[in-house]
């Protein structure tokens, strides 16, 4: 049996223009996202209710408060969360809601980035509820409350009278939750969901992510459910 042949080692050079090449696919993903967002924004009307699940310190919130639409943001790091208050103080069509959400409610542990320390406002993106998270301090963490996304979409909306739109950011609890909303049919409650799924950063469930967005590739347009927007 022959021995497997090892790929030599890259040369400088293609290095470079590995990270050329990575640069410049962050740089299309970022247009599409800014340009779908801008799409959605100017679809929203009066009576319109979209939530921003992981607001973060607030960056889409901002977009989505700018419309006529109500606006519920949810944020469990405290520091994004009182960044968002400070923000959002005088903008009367935005609820601050401090917790995370995911499929089932409760108390959670919220475990931040390695770096948070040295670099907060940076760091907290990265802030997850999941095991197993790529350059994630899991010996330190702080509790926090955890609301039940699907009750939060029974409680708002059905498929008559659907949300107009949800953009879900939160590094990793989005796997469950849309899991369970195919097996329950939930999507019809949603006129445009945008997810970003972080299957880089959780290993182990890189085949459920797989499973996942075939599934939804095979059912939805990709202006009803989108998981590559960013």
């Amino acid at each position: 049996m022959s021995e497997p042949v090892e790929n030599p080692p890259k040369s400088a050079a293609e290095i470079q223009a590995d990270r050329l090449i990575r640069r410049h696919d962050r740089n299309l993903r970022k247009a599409r996202a800014e340009g779908f967002m801008a799409g959605v924004c100017a679809m929203l009307r009066p009576g319109d209710t979209v939530l921003d699940c992981g607001a973060n310190i607030g960056m889409v919130s901002a977009q989505l408060a700018a419309t006529p639409a109500r606006v519920i943001a949810y944020e469990p790091d405290p520091y994004a969360f009182s960044r968002l208050g400070d923000r959002f103080a005088d903008t009367p069509n935005i609820t601050l809601v401090n917790a995370a959400v995911a499929a089932h409610p409760g108390t959670v542990r919220l475990m931040r980035a390695e770096n948070f320390d040295a670099n907060p406002e940076g760091a907290s993106v990265k802030s997850t509820i999941l095991d197993g998270g790529r350059a994630i301090n899991a010996d330190t963490g702080l509790d926090v409350t955890c609301l039940s996304f699907l009750d939060i979409l029974r409680d708002l909306a059905s498929a008559d009278r659907p949300l107009a739109f949800v953009k879900m950011d939160i590094e990793g609890a989005e796997l469950e939750i849309l899991e369970t909303m195919l097996a329950q049919d939930m999507f019809g409650h949603i006129r445009c969901l945008v997810a970003e799924t972080h299957e880089r950063k959780f290993k182990h469930l890189r085949p459920r992510f797989r499973a996942l967005r075939s599934e939804i590739a095979s059912r939805f347009a990709v202006g009803h459910v989108n998981l590559d927007w960013i």
